[in-house]
This record gives C-alpha cells, sequence and structure tokens, in this order.
C-alpha cells in the first residue's frame, strides 16, 4: 500500500522500569489512575511509583534551586549592579518563538519591577541568526551599558569583543552547543556547558531562572514569577527541546496560564488560532496553531510584532496584532507549499544517497526550515535546504532520530563558512563553489554515522488497544501524560484488524479519512491520515482488511465533538 512503510515495533519498558501486571494494578489503583496509564508511564522509563507521581502532578517545587544553576546568581548580580548604577540594558534575542519569548520575558519582568530596558531582534533576511556588528553598534550609540543575550550569542566572539570594546557588559544567555572558543563575556549562562543539571533547557527556560535570581536581588516588591510560566511553555515546546524533568515542570505549569487566558496577547493568539478561550491548550495547539504565527513573525515579517502583541496589556490591541500575524501565517504557507512542491521534485532525483542536499537561488530563507522538516518526514533521510542571500548559500537542517546533524556538520566544516545548532536541527552558510564538497561531505557523513543501506523508519508503538476501549474517560487520562514532545511522545497505539466501511480524499486530496470497524466486535471508529492523502491515493482500499497505528482524540466534526483517530501508518493485512 505503500513504498515507505515504516517497520512497526511495540515498545517494552526498559528492566528497571517493568513490571507484572499485578504491580500495575496496584500502583494504579494508589495513583487512582487505569493500568494502561501506568504501562504507558513504565514505558517513558518511570521506575517506581513515587517517580510516577511526580510525573503526573510536577509541581514547581521540584525546580533544582537557583544556585544549582551555573552562572544564573553571577548573572543576576550584574545586572542588579547596572540597575543600581543607572546603566541602560538592552536585550537582544533570537527571531524565533524561543527568542522572542525570551525576549518578551525579560522585558516584562523587568518593567514590572520598575526598569525599563530596550530589545532588539535582528532582521532574518538582513543579518541572519544571531548578534551582528552593526546592531552592536546602534544600541552603543543609544547609551547601553549592559547587554543581555538570549538563545544567541554563544557563537558571536567577534561581535562581543565589538561590545565590549565599545564599552558593554555582556551576559550571554543562550542553550545551543558552543564552539571550541567561548565569548569574552562577562557572564556566560548555559545549560551545554558542565556542570548543569539538565543540558536541554530552552532559551527561555534560562532567561526564566535569570530572571528568577534577579527577583530575589532587586530591592522592593518582589514579581509573582510564576505569572511568566506561559511564556516558557510557549518557547520551549516551539522548539522541540526533550521534555526532561525539569522542561516538564516548566511545561506543564505554563500550559495551564496558556489556557487561563491571562495574558492578553496569548489569549488573542488562541482566538485567531480558532481555540476557544476555555479550550486546554497542549503541545499540539502550541505546535500547529500558536508557535507558527508567532514563527512568521520572524520569518516572513518584523520579530517585533510578536513581541508587541505578546507584551499588550490591552486585549483590542493584541486582537489586531495578532490579526496581523495570522494573515502573515496565511502568506507563509502558501510560500511553504511552493518551495515544497519545488523540494520534493529534487529530492526525488536524489534519492540514491542517503543524505538530501536541496537549494535554489529562490526560495525564502525564512521558511526553508519548515520544509526541511517536511522533505525528512516524506523521505526519511536527513536534509539540508540552501538558499542564496548576499551571494552566499544559507541553509537549514534537518535530521532523522538516529541521525546526529551537528556532527555531521562538523564532518563538513572544512566548506562551511559557519554553522551551528542541535542533534536534530542546525544552520548553515557557505560559499557558492563550495556547494559540491557540501553534497560529497554530507554524504559521506551521513553514510558514516547510518551506514550504506540505512534501515527503513522504525514506528513505535505503546500498545494494541481495541476501539471498544477508547471512552472518553480513557481520553481524558491520557491527557495527564501532557506535555507531550521529545522523551514524552504522544503515546501510539495498535488498533486490531479493521474492516473498511468506507473511505474518502478530502481538501484537495491531501488528507485520507476512513470510517472502520473492529472486526472482534464491531465497534465502529472515524478516522483521518493527515497529510498522507498523496500516499495513500493510488491504493486500493475495497474489501481489505487493515490494521492502523493510531492516537484517539476528540475532535469537533459537524459541529459536534466525538472521538476521532490520528491515524499515524496504515498496514494492509492481505
Amino acid at each position: 500500500m505503500s513504498d515507505t512503510q515504516a517497520t512497526w515495533k511495540l515498545k517494552a519498558p526498559a528492566p528497571e522500569a517493568a513490571q507484572n501486571p499485578a504491580q500495575q494494578r496496584g500502583i494504579a489503583e494508589r495513583l487512582e489512575v487505569s493500568p494502561l496509564l501506568v504501562h504507558l508511564m513504565s514505558l517513558r522509563g518511570l521506575a517506581n511509583e513515587s517517580d510516577m507521581d511526580k510525573f503526573l502532578s510536577p509541581g514547581l517545587r521540584y525546580l533544582h534551586p537557583l544556585d544549582k544553576w551555573p552562572g544564573i546568581e553571577a548573572g543576576a548580580a550584574l545586572i542588579c549592579k547596572a540597575v543600581e548604577e543607572n546603566r541602560r540594558i538592552a536585550v537582544w534575542g533570537d527571531y524565533d518563538v524561543d527568542g522572542i519569548t525570551a525576549t518578551t520575558l525579560v522585558k516584562d519582568f523587568m518593567a514590572r519591577r520598575g526598569v525599563e530596558i530596550s530589545h532588539y531582534i535582528p532582521d532574518r533576511l538582513d543579518f541572519g541568526y544571531g548578534l551582528h556588528v552593526d546592531g552592536i553598534r546602534e544600541l552603543a550609540a543609544q547609551g547601553i551599558g549592559l547587554l543581555l543575550t538570549v538563545d544567541c550569542g554563544i557563537a558571536n566572539n567577534e561581535e562581543i569583543r565589538e561590545a565590549r570594546a565599545l564599552g558593554m557588559q555582556v551576559i550571554v544567555t543562550d542553550h545551543h552547543l558552543p564552539g571550541q572558543e567561548l565569548p569574552e563575556a562577562e557572564v556566560i549562562i548555559n545549560p551545554k556547558l558542565e556542570g548543569w543539571p539538565t543540558p536541554n533547557l530552552a532559551g527561555v527556560g534560562v532567561a526564566f531562572l535569570l530572571m528568577g535570581a534577579v527577583n530575589r536581588l532587586l530591592p522592593g516588591a518582589a514579581a509573582d514569577i510564576r505569572d511568566f510560566l506561559d511564556l516558557v511553555a510557549l518557547g520551549t515546546v516551539a522548539d522541540v527541546v526533550p521534555l526532561d524533568e525539569q522542561n516538564r515542570i516548566l511545561v506543564k505549569n505554563g500550559l495551564l496560564l496558556i489556557k487561563e487566558g491571562r495574558r492578553p496577547g496569548i489569549q488573542a493568539l488562541k482566538e485567531i488560532s480558532g481555540l476557544a478561550p476555555d479550550d486546554n491548550v497542549g503541545t499540539g495547539s502550541i505546535g500547529f496553531a500558536l508557535a507558527p504565527r508567532i514563527n512568521a513573525a520572524g520569518r516572513i515579517g518584523d520579530p517585533d510584532l510578536a513581541v508587541r502583541m505578546l507584551l499588550a496589556k490591552d486585549p483590542e490591541e493584541a486582537r489586531q496584532l495578532a490579526t496581523k500575524l495570522d494573515k502573515l501565517n496565511a502568506k507563509r504557507k502558501l510560500e511553504e507549499q511552493r518551495i515544497l512542491e519545488e523540494a520534493i521534485a529534487q529530492a526525488e532525483s536524489q534519492l540514491h544517497l542517503p543524505g538530501l542536499v536541496l537549494h535554489s537561488e529562490h526560495w525564502h530563507s525564512g521558511i526553508i526550515g519548515i520544509v526541511a522538516s517536511r522533505i525528512v518526514e516524506r523521505f526519511h533521510r536527513p536534509c539540508l535546504i540552501l538558499t542564496k542571500e548576499n551571494g552566499i548559500f544559507k541553509g537549514s537542517g534537518r535530521s532523522t532520530p538516529a541521525f546526529d546533524l551537528y556532527q555531521a556538520l562538523l564532518s563538513c566544516k572544512q566548506c562551511l563558512y559557519k554553522f551551528g545548532g542541535h542533534r536534530q536541527a542546525a544552520g548553515l552558510k557557505l560559499e557558492p563553489f563550495q556547494l559540491a564538497n557540501l553534497k560529497n561531505l554530507f554524504a559521506w557523513a551521513v553514510e558514516e554515522q547510518l551506514g550504506s543501506n540505512p534501515a527503513p523508519p522504525v514506528l513505535e508503538l505503546d500498545a494494541e488497544l481495541p476501539f471498544a476501549l477508547i471512552t472518553a474517560t480513557l481520553l481524558k487520562e491520557l491527557e495527564l501524560l501532557q506535555p507531550f514532545g521529545q522523551g514524552n511522545p504522544r503515546p501510539i497505539f495498535l488498533s486490531p484488524p479493521l474492516n473498511i466501511l468506507k473511505h474518502r480524499f478530502f481538501s484537495q486530496k491531501k488528507h485520507l479519512e476512513l470510517h472502520l470497524s473492529d472486526s472482534s466486535d464491531g465497534t465502529n471508529m472515524r478516522a483521518v491520515a493527515w497529510r498522507q492523502g498523496e500516499r495513500w491515493q493510488d491504493a486500493s482500499f475495497t474489501g481489505r482488511q487493515i490494521k492502523i497505528a493510531y492516537t484517539p482524540r476528540l475532535s469537533k466534526f459537524n459541529g459536534l465533538q466525538q472521538i476521532e483517530l490520528a491515524v499515524q501508518d496504515i498496514l494492509s493485512l492481505e
């Protein structure tokens, strides 16, 4: 039925987390949840009842004390000294959701403590990621005495030297991988450096901890630092960092604030995204509704629009700014589809290679990262997508789960002008004459890690789940596992053999709708394979029995709320 069929594999708990059915039932009774939920938590490495209780109720009291985070107290002391000396402060952020929320958090917190500071987010097309000398000089001309970076700066050695030469003190807060040489800043705060309780904080998470320490040192009444967790959740989820214990605490509590809609900007963003005011907002709503609209400002517009929206105190002003972001996002989606179609055509001519390097001089640099993700999803190969900007190629890369993209770029560094990022996502620049070298070196780097014949993708399934057991009560219980993300994926279940009652393609054949019957007891369910219409359009469903890998959820269909199955994959039984 498909030439890209993944290998399906039922997960098993690690030996230290495995429990027999009687143990699972006992824990379930004491935690007042189902044995299925206990099983799902054991698959996520939770080995005992105490860890599971903490996972289900991750209170802020479980955050590590501020003195356990290297650099936080030193950075806070430097900020407070600048305030005491009436020195002007500026925060420099990145133009993605993580950088925008971190910038907003610092400005909003400092304003609530009575300190007005400036902010600077570079234009993506003119300057690209990170600090640049023109902006540094502009801030110096404004009399800035202390520069605080958020979600950037760890690789900007030259720019930070310029800032210090112009009389600024510099605090770098970042979460990207450092190079061999650290910048000459007064304080560097980065969870990728040694000694941190977790290496996985997003840039906004680092900013939150720093402001928490500033809150303790500034004279006067302290702000309620919990009020900023909505921004932390938004930026952390959007940046797709692993949701380890500390990130889970921050995001879980931040999602509660987003649901309440205390911040007019986030409430306006929910409204324009079609979310009801009292809807629960999970990581899916952030990833598919809220974050893309904020990202659109930095990708194809002015990132300051998003900062202003998130800082807005007046609901009407927030709505007007959210509407502008929504229009930018609609424009972004049209451009993304155009680039994606061209990129797919290029990729299909490179399927003999283990890694894809796609390029065009007219692709929009603010959109190629999204397209790279779509290409990886479709072809299951690491991918670099490049466009030409100011005479050089600028690119974004995305990876498969088994491939370390940053290490691969280290192997290609001899032909790169600049690069940086993470295991799963990275950015790069190179001179046009190096393009052929990059293609060869990247193919070699992929083969070095994955072998000459990479294994097909593996789809890991949490448990078998017959349709008769899917109830509103079960779906409500599954939401206790939120927030979902790296390290805590949304559960995917294996169906029993199913009969296809009917099917149809919709939205210009982008999506596939199936009406299915469980062959064991006749329970019927509606299922949708989102963005898989093209993949299955040539399949013959008539008279077939299938199994599906799926996630159940509540959805509105024809104005009514009902259970819908989101199909991850389909397996023919004939």
